[in-house]
Parts: C-alpha cells; structure tokens; sequence
C-alpha cells in the first residue's frame, strides 16, 4: 500500500525539507519495517499507517537539533531514530547500534535496499564499544534511563558532543537522578503530526567534553 501521502503530509507539518528519493526510501522503510516485523517482533505496533507517526515522524522531530557529521544511534532496534535521520541527512555519517541479533539482521537488510551509503549497523553492547572515531551526537529513543546512557554513552562523544535522549512525558524522576558531571543543555517539548502524549528531547552535556 502507498503511505507516501500521510508522510509527506507529515513531514510537511515538521517544516522538513525532502525530495522524491527521501520520500520513497521513507516509505520503502515502512513498508520493510511492517514485513519483518511479523517474523522479528521489531515493534509493537502492527499498523503501517500508526507506524508513520508513532516511529517516522517521531525520530524526524528531533532534526532541528541534531548537529554535526556524525552520530551514533544506540539501541537502534528496528533502526529508529537512525534510519529515518539517515535518510534525511545523507551527507552526514551515521552508525546504529544494538545487541540484538535479529534487530540488527533487520537494520542492516534496510540500509542495503535503501542504498544508505552513510549509514552503518553494528551488533555490540555500547558499553564495550571503542569506535576508532567518536561522534558528535549519540541519539536514544528507547535504550535506557538518563543515568544509564550517559554512563554508557559518554565516551562515544567527541569533546563537546551531545547525547540526544527521546523520552516520553517530561522525565523529572530521571533527570533528578543524573550525576552531576552531566549537565542537561536543554529539554524540547516535540509536537508529532498525528500523535498524542507528550514527547521531549532531552540534550545532555557531559562536563568534562563541554
């Protein structure tokens, strides 16, 4: 089914600038996302057409503060936020990370029918991971608390690095429970087409790459 419409409709509603190739890789994306997940359990959410919100445009609504070449996107699962972003950033480099197998087989089959030249999948536990160059955004949208990431994703920043975390309604438990060598740089309220309940970017500094 083509879903090209309800996207396009969304990304137009997040003032994103894309072309007919962003388009259809976007909706080449859905349609393989709604194909394996029967087999690989990638998301709980069966529907195509609930996909577009609740996963495309939710990993799309963080771009206006995503900066620099590269990022890291860690418990990538089923690729999001990374294969949306990569979509929409192809001159900027990206690499997802997770340690499910069967996530990973999945990421890495779409990064090839969607000829994502900037785009890599790894299969490791980020915290014993060592990239031979690190990145300016490390990106999460469901890999741990605040505490945990910044604990296990620090080290993949270049100085002054930043760690993107998609959370839900606004964390206070969890941003009160950050240690205090991470400071929060901001926290964005995210409007997603189509979707209800709140959303936030929160943007973590770690101190001493500041």
């Amino acid at each position: 089914m083509d879903y090209r419409e309800p996207i396009q409709r969304g990304l137009d509603a997040l003032a994103l600038t894309y072309s007919e190739l962003q388009l259809d890789q976007l909706q080449t994306y859905l349609t393989l996302l709604h194909k394996w997940n029967g087999a690989y359990n990638l998301t709980a959410v069966r529907d195509p057409a609930q996909m577009i919100g609740r996963h495309l445009l939710d990993s799309l609504a963080i771009t206006p503060w995503l900066r620099g070449e590269r990022c890291a996107d860690v418990g990538t699962g089923a690729g999001l936020p990374g294969i949306p972003l990569a979509i929409m950033f192809p001159q900027r480099q990206f690499e997802l990370i997770d340690s499910n197998g069967k996530k990973i087989r999945f990421v890495t089959q779409a990064i090839n029918e969607l000829n994502l030249r900037n785009t890599q999948a790894r299969q490791c536990r980020v915290e014993d991971y060592r990239p031979q160059q690190c990145y300016d955004a490390v990106t999460s949208r469901a890999f741990a608390s605040l505490s945990d990431m910044a604990r296990s994703c620090s080290h993949l920043l270049v100085p002054g690095g930043e760690l993107l975390a998609l959370k839900g309604i606004y964390p206070s438990a969890e941003l009160s429970a950050l240690p205090e060598q991470y400071t929060v740089d901001a926290c964005h309220p995210l409007q997603v087409p189509g979707e209800v309940g709140g959303r936030h970017l929160i943007i973590i500094v770690p101190q001493h790459s500041a």
